[in-house]
């Protein structure tokens, strides 16, 4: 088992941003993704603790990954 603090080598940084305004999944998948066909599904897949959130809609704090998690 590994010492809490330390990162496994295996660990990278996906890109991710910041909801602006009012911004929804889709507007950031039309202003990040703007070649990507279904966008807005990739976001949602990749975001899935987004997804899942029902009553409200994003907020300033949330982090949105606009990559895809790297492949084990």
């Amino acid at each position: 088992m590994q010492p809490l603090g330390l990162r496994s080598t295996f660990m990278t940084e996906r890109q991710y941003v910041f909801p602006q305004g009012d911004d929804d999944l889709a507007s950031i998948a039309a202003r990040e993704l703007p070649d990507v066909v279904d966008a807005h599904q990739q976001l949602r897949s990749w975001n899935l603790h987004l997804a899942a959130r029902r009553t409200v809609g994003l907020l300033p704090s949330d982090i949105v990954f606009i990559e895809p998690p790297p492949a084990r």
